[in-house]
């Protein structure tokens, strides 16, 4: 029926019916067995090495017992290694953070790398799309290092030859479902290089009372809450300017009060100033005495208070021209830190375009050059729209706590924080989950943190007011 084709060709064709397509099976190189061998032999021993290098404790722990039964039998080994499990048991009883830190979590990195990462590492990287299935083989991206820490494992993975950041970074949806994670976070280790970080739990999930007030006087950085690791979120209000974005009822006054409450000390001391714009008289009028004659409700008093901070800024400048680059605060030239609890009322809501002008022209020339002189602004609005704060990105730390739209994350935090984890719109608006709760994007650094502020009650602030209201003049 079909006539016969000369050469090399026809032994390949896997198919030759008429209205089917020609497919030829591709090429196969004949490698002699023993190159084989020794190719298996050496993947067997890097793995083999690279296992007792990352995960010493659990292949101690598997081959021990393994070897004991094999050299003295089952009996014996369980009379050896029965002391050793009760040392381990009043270990982890007596002092669980040092049990968990050398024994514990490196037990769990080896169980979660087997039972879950290795063994769901194929299919998920082929239906996420990250691996590629090509002529009958796949690539995937490498497995590397699985670390557990007290609330997430940490997975480093090298990238396929072509892939980018972003490829990750569109996928965490996908990363977090395949292994079974609520969340997944990217961010570089070196070239080619990525840390997958998954959360096994929220330590954010209720809310941090409020921290306690300083024993020494600090211009900071200030303790405000926690971070998602569980260390202290140190905020820096000196030598810097702060944003503050959130929708209503997000926790803005959490953020605020908590800097407050954490510069107490120091407004005592003389080596600070806290000055507060309040145009919605609701959040800072409640601790007012802790101002004096430095607070503001009225748009036209907003509006003089920051021409004279920038009065007291370029006093400062022109008598540090020459003599100093940076400020450190004293008594005579103490740090001044602007308060504006809805900036956007004041820069795009005021009715008066004279005084809107005013107010948008101070704060862009305090943003702009305040902070080497000893000015800071910390600065909290609802909208982050460019027409509602025309000079954002003049504030090079920005906070983002839950926003309405997920389009609202990089206005505030810059262009690709929310790839990069910053899911400030998938917040809970429940007061109890997600008030306080927010990404923080550093000046030196592109990652977002995730954080959660202390909540400061109406109680704390009047214990503020009465430990430390009447200082201030």
């Amino acid at each position: 029926m079909f006539k016969k084709m000369p050469g090399e060709e026809p032994p390949r064709i896997v198919s030759t019916t008429p209205d089917t397509a020609v497919v030829f099976r591709p090429a196969v190189v004949k490698a002699p067995a023993i190159i084989t061998f020794v190719l298996l032999g050496w993947r067997a021993v890097v793995s083999l090495v690279l296992t007792v290098w990352r995960h010493p404790v659990a292949v101690l722990v598997v081959a021990v017992p393994c070897v004991l039964s094999a050299l003295y039998g089952w009996r014996t080994t369980l009379l050896l290694l029965t002391p050793v499990l009760v040392g381990l048991v009043s270990w982890g009883m007596l002092d669980r953070p040092t049990f968990m830190r050398w024994v514990g979590r490196r037990l769990l990195a080896w169980w979660r790398l087997v039972s879950v990462y290795r063994r769901h590492w194929q299919p998920v990287m082929i239906v996420s799309g990250l691996g590629k299935h090509i002529r009958g083989r796949d690539y995937l991206p490498k497995l590397g290092k699985v670390t557990c820490t007290s609330w997430a494992d940490l997975v480093t993975v090298r990238m396929l030859s072509g892939q980018a950041v972003k490829d990750w970074a569109d996928r965490t949806d996908n990363l977090a479902r395949g292994f079974g994670a609520s969340s997944c976070h990217v961010s570089v280790v070196e070239g080619g290089r990525l840390r997958l970080t998954f959360p096994r739990h929220d330590p954010l999930a209720t809310p941090l009372p409020a921290v306690p007030i300083p024993e020494t006087a600090s211009v900071g950085p200030i303790e405000i809450g926690k971070q998602e690791d569980g260390q202290p979120w140190l905020l820096k209000v000196h030598g810097t300017h702060v944003l503050v974005a959130g929708a209503t009822g997000a926790g803005k006054g959490s953020i605020i009060w908590s800097a407050i409450r954490g510069l107490l000390p120091a407004v005592r001391a003389g080596l600070v100033e806290i000055w507060a714009l309040d145009p919605k008289l609701m959040e800072l009028s409640f601790g007012r005495a802790l101002f004096g004659s430095r607070y503001a409700a009225d748009p036209g008093n907003c509006a003089d208070l920051l021409d004279d901070a920038v009065k007291v800024m370029q006093s400062r400048a022109a008598r540090f021209a020459g003599h100093r680059r940076s400020h450190t605060p004293t008594v005579d030239d103490p740090f001044v830190l602007v308060v504006v609890d809805e900036v956007a009322f004041l820069t795009a809501y005021q009715p008066d375009k004279e005084l809107r002008r005013r107010i948008s022209a101070a704060l862009a020339t305090l943003t702009t050059q305040g902070r080497a002189v000893g000015v800071g602004v910390l600065a909290a609005l609802q909208d982050p729209r460019k027409e509602v704060m025309n000079i954002r990105n003049l504030f090079p730390d920005k906070i983002a706590l839950r926003l309405d739209e997920s389009e609202q994350v990089d206005m505030v935090l810059g262009d690709g924080a929310r790839d990069r984890g910053a899911l400030a719109d998938q917040i809970s608006p429940r007061p109890e989950v997600g008030a306080g709760v927010g990404y923080v994007r550093l000046e030196t650094s592109p990652d977002p943190l995730r954080v959660r502020a202390a909540y400061v009650s109406d109680d704390d602030i009047r214990d503020m007011v009465t430990d430390y209201g009447e200082e201030v003049r």
